[in-house]
Order: structure tokens, then sequence, then C-alpha cells
């Protein structure tokens, strides 16, 4: 089954909201990349370091209105309605 994922450039500090926005969504799931590739060793039990240029990337169902999820995500007060984002096709694979 392909899906759809939303990639969404935020800062550190609101990274963990965004992802949580994207769930409610209807997200599958939602993950934390580095927008410029820098990786995080190791964090303590219970903490969650994340970058201050974090990309977060929600993946949803190939069948999804990604306009509808679009204009959902323009009426949260954490993004504006000009917000940027990316979205792409990806083909499923054994995770």
């Amino acid at each position: 089954m392909p899906w759809i994922q939303i990639k969404i450039n935020s800062s550190g500090e609101h990274a963990e909201t965004l992802s949580d926005v994207l769930m409610e969504t209807g997200a599958v799931s939602a993950t934390f990349q580095d927008t410029h590739d820098n990786p995080v060793y190791e964090p303590l039990p219970g903490e969650t370091r994340l970058w201050g240029d974090t990309d977060v990337i929600g993946l949803f169902d190939a069948e999804s209105d990604m306009a509808e999820i679009v204009a959902e995500l323009a009426q949260h007060p954490l993004l504006s309605a000009d917000f940027r984002y990316k979205i792409e096709q990806i083909e499923d694979k054994d995770w």
C-alpha cells in the first residue's frame, strides 16, 4: 500500500506539538528529522532532544485528502495560513 508524507519545518520547541497536530489530522505516524542532517545520539531515558531546525514528517494513507489536511493544518495557531510544506508519494516497503 502506498503512502503520502507531508514534511513541515519547525523549531525544536514546537516540533512535538506539531507532531501531535499531525496525528490529530489522521497521520498514522509522525517522525522528527534534522533539517541539516545532524544526528542526535543516545538521549537519556524519557528525554526527547530535538534540533533547532527540525522537520516534522507525517505519514498518511494514500487515500487521504491532502488538500483537506493542509487546510486543517493552516487553521492551527502554531502554523500560519502560508506555512511551507512538502508532500511526497511513498511506495510501500518492508519497514
